[in-house]
């Protein structure tokens, strides 16, 4: 058996080495560490949260759950409205959003899918309050201790949270007792909901406040469920059953009369088609408006003709961005060549000059372009003056998808040409002469030669080209007008105006997507390893 090679610390030379090994690991990767936590926290997660945004749709169930179950059984394709259960769940929830003050932000996000539904939310929301408060006048009627504060604490709190209560400098979270729920589910729910916006919301004690008519609404239809309902305790047992005994002749409250004397729209079956339609957790409404599509009851249909943009936009945000990258090579190559050939001193200036760009201002240099392309600008002017284009036929160059691609391939152009520089620096200039010398002509030599050895230079200057372009925002917002704006302007206007992040989202995913096909793409063609920066 071979003798094992020992190290100077007695340990085997294999297991030395292994632990060496493992030393230098552990040190390559505390130095990367700092840049790898920049980029999880400064790129992936906000992507990761973009990707979230794009289908969350919580908002809907979170906000009005007992309409979401209460629409689960719903036929919209019946084409008839909601029976009024539904209405009297929707009347509790829109009373807690309305204290809580998130109903407007459930219309907003409805308002996205149907225009003009956000304005239902803000007349209901002044009006729920007064929703069921002839119900309760009618309770009030018959005993006038429902109307007191302490009846309904009689009724739901739990003993031990009176028992915490009567020992503590601060009230705690109120609690519904089990056997309120048992006897009275509706009631129970809906007056946990009073006692949390009361103490949480507003600051107050449940002890001190009326319950809000939507809990009367409630009792009411538990006691016609079960007219003589038991709770366990000191609850005021007999005053429920005298109640109990007289709703079969209170007058029924009609609060689907009631949402429809506040807004018309609750009367259309649309409305409720659009709740039902947009009460998942998650959705994938976002992604279908962001390539024109819209989800119904019916399925998948086509948006309206007159909301049909986003295709266009991402067709035209390639076209002019692939116009771009081509404008950058025609222009960039014969520059980055002169450079590469120059002498060095020329050569040095004449990149000072490519780089002299960068020395100003994007929003500069952007607003320079609006001014030189403008009619009456001094490109125009110099065109009528050299008797080019007549005075009254003045060029329309801004406020276009020209001015927009002059202006971005001015400034991209020198992530072209520094790509490319960088390349043709390292072709040897003695390979042209070895094929002058062998009989080629100056464009069979530069052709046949010189060209495939700069196409490297030519795909890294693409890729960053293009990539830059594709997302650009600034140029094209001040110098594109309305047929010159990519789809990242349209981004930026979900995001700051409209505030509709879940379609800014969409579309962002399926730029990036698109992106990364198209890299894909190029990778399997032209080979990602073929391009170069250098060297």
């Amino acid at each position: 058996m071979a003798e094992q090679m020992m190290a100077a610390d007695g340990r085997t030379l294999k297991s030395s080495l292994n632990r060496a090994l493992r030393r230098q690991k552990l040190r390559a990767l505390l130095l990367i560490a700092p840049l790898l936590l920049f980029i999880l926290i400064t790129f992936v997660i906000p992507i990761g949260q973009m990707l979230f945004r794009s289908v969350e749709n919580q908002i809907v169930s979170d906000t009005i759950p007992r309409t979401v179950d209460a629409l689960a059984d719903w036929d919209a394709a019946a084409d008839q409205l909601p029976d009024e259960d539904v209405f009297r769940a929707f009347a509790a929830d829109m009373m807690v959003a309305v204290e809580e003050r998130i109903h407007t932000r459930l219309g907003s996000r409805l308002n996205y899918e149907t225009a003009g539904i956000s304005s239902q939310f803000r007349r209901s929301g002044r009006d729920v309050e007064d929703m069921g408060e002839d119900l309760t006048a009618q309770f009030t009627a018959l005993d006038p201790a429902w109307a007191d504060p302490a009846t309904w604490v009689a009724l739901m709190a739990d003993p031990d949270w009176i028992a915490a209560r009567a020992g503590a400098a601060t009230e705690p979270a109120f609690i519904v007792s089990e056997s309120a729920r048992a006897a009275l589910p509706r009631s129970a729910d809906v007056y946990a909901d009073f006692a949390r916006v009361t103490q949480q919301t507003n600051n107050d004690s449940p002890t001190e406040e009326q319950p809000w008519n939507v809990v009367y609404i409630a009792l009411y239809e538990d006691l016609l469920a079960d007219p003589a309902p038991r709770i366990a305790g000191a609850a005021p047992n007999d005053m429920l059953a005298a109640a109990g005994a007289a709703v079969a002749g209170f007058a029924a409250p009609d609060i689907r009369a009631a949402f429809v004397d506040s807004d018309r729209g609750w009367g259309e079956t649309q409305t409720w088609q659009v709740i039902q339609t947009y009460s998942p957790a998650y959705t994938a409404s976002y992604f279908l408006n962001a390539v024109d599509l819209k989800q119904t009851p019916e399925g998948i249909q086509s948006a309206p003709e007159n909301q049909q943009i986003y295709v266009r936009l991402f067709i035209r945000t390639l076209i002019m961005s692939l116009t771009i990258m081509v404008s950058c090579i025609l222009l960039g190559y014969p520059v980055a060549w002169m450079l590469a050939n120059l002498p060095s001193r020329q050569a040095n200036l004449m990149l000072i000059l490519v780089l002299l760009p960068f020395w100003t201002s994007l929003l500069v240099r952007t607003s320079a372009w609006k001014v030189l392309l403008q009619q009456q600008g001094v490109i125009n002017d110099l065109l009528v003056w050299v008797g080019l284009v007549a005075d009254e036929s003045r060029l329309t160059m801004i406020n276009n998808a020209t001015g927009t691609i002059i202006a971005m391939t001015h400034i991209l152009l020198p992530f072209m040409i520094l790509p490319l520089y960088s390349v043709m620096k390292t072709i040897p200039p003695s390979y042209l002469r070895a094929a002058k010398s062998l009989g080629a002509t100056n464009w069979t030599a530069f052709w046949r030669v010189y060209f495939p050895q700069s196409v490297p230079g030519i795909g890294a200057g693409s890729i960053l080209v293009f990539i830059l372009s594709i997302g650009y925002y600034i140029t094209p917002e001040i110098v594109g007008g309305t047929s010159g704006i990519f789809i990242s302007n349209r981004i930026a206007y979900h995001i700051s105006s409209s505030l509709n992040w879940g379609l800014a989202a969409a579309l962002g995913t399926i730029l990036l997507v698109v992106v990364l096909a198209l890299y894909w793409a190029y990778d399997r063609i032209v080979g990602i390893d073929n391009v170069k920066l250098g060297g």
